[in-house]
């Protein structure tokens, strides 16, 4: 069996360093221009439904939620309907940033793409749901506590 995940390990890590690299002079520590991004996105989500997108869990969300916020990233307000809700927003600082890490992102897209024709692109992409729909079940499988037969 060829072990493709391998692969998309080692390329996660790559670009997760490189951002990492990059976005410390910012004062992002690590993974939470993820975060920034899912939220400037997603202008008033909710803390478990970013974790849930992001695949973390509550407590990490949490952590990086805490962390963007005190350095004036993002702010949480309250919902109109009902004030124990939370919703995340990001400031103007945290638009900016997030506006510069897209670009990266951007970038970096390019860089990895480079020497595709595009229905290489296209039919790469669809493979590349299918397979994050696969784990997308499983995480949520093993998240409800469940184990897999392997």
């Amino acid at each position: 069996m060829i072990d493709i995940l391998r692969d998309i390990g080692v390329i996660a890590r790559s670009l997760d360093s490189i951002a990492n690299i990059e976005f410390k002079e910012l004062n992002l520590t690590r993974g939470q221009y993820l975060y920034l991004v899912r939220i400037k996105e997603n202008p008033g989500i909710i803390p478990d439904n970013l974790s849930e997108m992001i695949k973390v869990d509550r407590t990490t969300a949490s952590r990086a939620i805490q962390k963007l916020e005190k350095s004036g990233f993002i702010e949480k307000r309250s919902d109109s309907a009902n004030k124990k809700i939370k919703r995340l927003f990001t400031t103007k600082k945290g638009d900016e940033l997030a506006d510069f890490i897209i670009k990266e992102n951007e970038y970096s897209n390019e860089v990895a793409l480079k020497g595709l024709t595009d229905e290489e692109i296209e039919t790469f992409s669809q493979l590349l749901s299918k397979i994050k729909l696969n784990t997308e079940r499983d995480w949520d499988f093993v998240k409800k506590g469940n184990k897999r037969n392997y």
